[in-house]
């Protein structure tokens, strides 16, 4: 079990880590990546090919509220239609190599080879965890992020068609509602996540709410929706949640989108 480190002690630990914007040790594993997301910190590339990483902690922090999220109109509607097919850890790799590929105005990424490496490794674990858009079987948006406790810290996302990122995002803050999560973090404000509601916070604010989220637990894989949904469900895995690969229970696991939109509304 990760426990939160002390203010003093995370401020210590961590300024060693990044102190000059060094570089991260060839040696980091994924056990010191957890340290330094409990510490309020993340790793970041230069560049695609980049050989190494640094760490970043913004003074101003971007978060998206679970209560509180809001779906645009004309997203409630390509949701509750339900035009991709959403699953849940049955792609991450393809998940994030498609998150590092370049795109219209951004051709490079901070996406690189040691990154892939880590959240790999991560999600074999059940702490890493991707979100995935499909149409006819084809993948077509996404995201990948990670859990601590009841914490998620989304990474990044892509589209291969309009709106399957949003609708991904939109299943992530579903079911980290259903879960018990207390902490979205989406580590930088932009005016495309404002229009969910993300809001910026100072640095102080987001650790007092990352020790709170992190001395709680949230279930990934919650409980299905029953009812109205059919033959839609999401049992609990078989085994271990210590998964390696693909975990056999989430295989088919698709939320409707009325009981998504439903979730959304709720409030804690």
């Amino acid at each position: 079990m990760l426990y939160p480190l002390s203010y003093g002690t995370r401020q210590a630990e961590l300024a060693a880590m990044s102190r000059g914007a060094k570089n991260i040790e060839p040696e980091i594993t994924a056990d010191l990546l957890l340290r330094a997301y409990a510490a309020g910190f993340f790793p970041m590339a230069e560049r695609r090919d980049s050989p190494s990483l640094f760490w970043v902690s913004p003074e101003e922090r971007g978060v998206i509220p679970l209560d509180g999220f809001h779906v645009p109109k004309r997203l409630v509607r390509v949701v509750n239609a339900d035009q991709f097919e959403v699953r849940v850890d049955t792609a991450f790799r393809e998940v994030i190599a498609a998150c590092a590929e370049p795109r219209p105005g951004h051709p490079e990424s901070w996406i690189n080879s040691e990154i892939v490496s880590l959240y790999a490794e991560l999600h074999t674990r059940g702490i890493a965890h991707s979100v995935e858009c499909r149409r006819n079987g084809q993948l077509v948006g996404g995201l990948y992020g990670v859990q601590i406790g009841a914490a998620f810290f989304g990474e990044s996302m892509f589209s291969r068609e309009r709106e399957a990122s949003k609708v991904a995002l939109v299943h992530l803050v579903a079911r980290l509602k259903r879960g018990g999560f207390q902490l979205l973090d989406a580590q930088f404000f932009t005016a495309h996540l404002a229009q969910f509601g993300a809001t910026s916070i100072p640095r102080d604010e987001y650790l007092s709410r990352l020790d709170l989220a992190l001395a709680q637990t949230a279930n990934f894989y919650c409980p299905a929706p029953s009812g109205k949904s059919g033959s839609f469900s999401l049992a609990p895995a078989s085994g271990d949640l210590g998964f390696t690969g693909v975990v056999d229970a989430t295989v088919g696991a698709c939320w409707p989108g009325w009981f998504v939109l439903q979730l959304i509304t709720q409030t804690s």
